[in-house]
């Protein structure tokens, strides 16, 4: 069982910064692969990022690459998102989640979420 508690969530103007973290209570956390989910208002959750259990390898969305980062601390069990350039159309809840499948860059097979934490991106 793995617990995800998100953080670093707020309003920020459009073009400014955040960076989101996911605290992780898994006892072998470089076994999961995380990933970043968003969800809008009237929307369906989308995927935003993933790496691998060692941070080796990374997966963007296409509507974040180039902006956001994704970054992990495997002795802080802890997952980042570095989020630049924010848009309005980032406004979101933003989930962590853990996958313990070897597919999981494309935002499938996650079976871990956190409880998420408000962006919200004013123009």
């Amino acid at each position: 069982q793995v617990q995800l508690v998100e953080s670093g969530g707020g309003l920020v103007q459009a073009g400014g910064s955040l960076r989101l973290s996911c605290a992780a209570s898994a006892r072998t956390f470089s076994s999961y692969a995380m990933g970043w989910f968003r969800q809008a208002p009237g929307k369906e959750r989308e995927f935003v990022a993933a790496i691998s259990g060692s941070g080796a390898r990374t997966y963007y969305a296409a509507s974040v690459k180039g902006r956001f980062t994704i970054s992990r601390d495997n002795a802080k069990n802890t997952v980042y998102l570095q989020a630049n350039n924010l848009k309005p159309e980032d406004t979101a809840i933003y989930y962590c989640a853990a996958s313990e499948s070897s597919s999981y860059s494309t935002g499938r097979n996650y079976a871990y979420w956190g409880q998420g934490t408000q962006v919200t991106v004013s123009s």
